[in-house]
């Protein structure tokens, strides 16, 4: 086994950082080196320090001992004199927008988990309103930054020094069409539609009157539909313009999971024999990915782990399809595929920690 790599977590106090949390403490590669766990880059004057984690998510009181681990003030200093190799940014775009390119600087090596590197375009990048859109050092960042979907990219993620986690809305979409479009099966002039519904922590932990429980539950709304800021993500990584895609996010009343139901017309008559070999010889040897051939993956199966499951069903017609795909928004929509990236840039096992 190589040498433990020492790391740290920027920003825990979130749902994101809470499962991060959990899954750096139990992994194998990590054992003897327990992550650092800092307060937020903007909360350096404010007294973080010594606060245990057991404190802000109680969850984490095990027999590990994880909720007796202790939030530090956030310094580059402390990271640097405590050896920390590879930085985990839990925090906001705005942010990390700052704090990637100063950790790059400092030689970290960054799994930034905000939105803040993800998209090559500026028309993209646009939903964001970064104030530093433009800017050398910005440019020089996202020149750098590696799409963080390990199926997709992994050779480039092995030796990348800045990896931009995939948004959680983009990987259940992602991952159930680039199969299809990268055979070149999927008729474009018929148009894409994804039809993606997501539980309530998708938003984020600090509460708004639209994630408040007496708006979200026992109900079912849509929301962000042609201006999600995932939907860029989407676009760029499948190669499709914006005329092709049709994306409506959903609110739905549950705590956490994704099930996005996407809907394609095939150029020429498929059947179900040839739309699952299509998907096995795509994801062999992606563990994290788990094919249900012409069944139908749901929610209860994908939450609470690191999977994406994906799952369809083809019409009589051979022609029109219905893809399911599911997944945990906190794992792998976002800390489970952190720690994937994490395994991948230091040559691991892909799933270890992850099972």
């Amino acid at each position: 086994m190589s040498k433990a790599v020492q790391t740290a977590v920027v920003g825990v106090t979130g749902y994101a950082g809470a499962e991060l949390t959990r899954l750096l403490v139990r992994h194998p590669r990590l054992k003897g080196v327990r992550p650092v766990f800092a307060g937020r880059v903007d909360e350096q004057d404010q007294v973080r320090g010594g606060i245990p984690l057991g404190e802000i998510h109680p969850q984490l009181i095990d027999s590990h001992e994880t909720g007796s681990l202790r939030v530090q003030s956030f310094s580059w200093e402390l990271l640097e004199d405590l050896g920390v190799e590879t930085v985990f940014l839990a925090t906001p775009h705005e942010l990390s927008r700052e704090a990637a390119p100063e950790a790059r600087k400092r030689g970290f090596r960054v799994i930034d988990l905000s939105g803040a590197w993800r998209l090559e375009e500026a028309a993209n990048r646009a939903v964001y309103g970064f104030a530093d859109e433009g800017s050398t050092t910005a440019l020089h960042a996202q020149a750098e930054a590696v799409y963080g979907m390990p199926e997709l990219h992994r050779a480039e993620i092995r030796g990348a020094g800045l990896v931009a986690n995939p948004g959680c809305y983009a990987t259940s979409v992602i991952l159930a069409l680039k199969p299809l479009l990268a055979a070149g099966l999927v008729d474009l002039n018929h148009g894409i539609v994804c039809d993606s519904k997501s539980g309530v922590s998708g938003a984020g932990k600090a509460p708004t009157a639209k994630t408040h429980f007496m708006y979200a539950a026992d109900n079912l709304s849509a929301y962000g539909v042609f201006t999600h800021r995932h939907t860029g993500e989407v676009l760029e990584q499948l190669g499709i313009d914006a005329e092709t895609l049709t994306f409506a996010p959903h609110l739905l009343p549950i705590p956490r999971g994704i099930l996005s139901s996407i809907y394609v017309r095939f150029a020429e008559k498929q059947t179900n024999a040839s739309i699952e070999k299509c998907f096995k010889d795509f994801y062999q040897g992606s563990p994290m990915v788990r094919l249900f051939g012409n069944a139908l993956p749901q929610i209860q199966y994908s939450v609470r782990t690191c999977y994406a499951d994906i799952g369809f069903n083809l019409a009589k017609d051979g022609h029109r399809a219905v893809i399911v795909s599911c997944l945990d928004n906190l794992l792998k929509g976002a800390a489970g595929q952190a720690v994937q990236n994490l395994n991948v840039m230091h040559g691991w096992g892909e799933a270890e920690g992850l099972e």
